[in-house]
């Protein structure tokens, strides 16, 4: 098999792909169940170091259009983000740069008991940026054969003017 510039472009993003998961999947996370009656809160700590990115999924497997509130906290229980909820699953997102204990806060606001599965934790995106240059480079490689095989690609057209 005859390696090209586009199989090694394929092979980059690929390798990419993998390590940017596995930087993931090595995160540290905390989890949690529970059955949160009205008005109740489930809270979850979780130590952050350095300067990143922080995120925390919120799961609600028997879900029929209850509705959570969520908010983080910060070191000092100032509040850096919240959001109401009202979907089976969301994922957010939110910035930390100081070192400290962290914590989500989830409140059942609905008239209902609201089972949920939470996840708690740091996305570690500094150790990403080598993997996702990677991808980046892999991908306008790609974009560069193509270019070119494209490129170079005649259509033969009939002639106009047969008679």
């Amino acid at each position: 098999m005859k390696a090209t510039l586009f199989k090694l472009g394929l092979g980059l993003v690929i390798v990419g792909i993998v390590w940017i998961s596995l930087v993931f999947d090595e995160t540290e996370k905390i989890h949690d169940s529970s059955l949160l009656k009205q008005s109740s809160s489930l809270k979850l700590e979780s130590e952050f170091t350095g300067e990143d990115i922080g995120f925390y999924k919120v799961y609600m497997p028997e879900f029929t259009g209850e509705e959570i509130f969520v908010q983080i906290l910060d070191t000092s229980d100032n509040i850096i983000k919240e959001q109401k909820i009202q979907t089976k699953m969301s994922v957010g997102y939110f910035d930390f740069d100081t070192d400290g204990s962290y914590t989500v806060k989830i409140t059942n606001i609905s008239k209902n008991p609201v089972s949920l599965q939470v996840e708690f934790g740091s996305t570690n995106s500094q150790k990403m940026i080598p993997a996702g240059i990677l991808i980046l480079v892999g991908a306008v490689v790609i974009m560069a054969m193509s270019y070119m095989k494209i490129k170079n690609y005649n259509i033969e057209q009939p002639d106009e003017n047969i008679s």
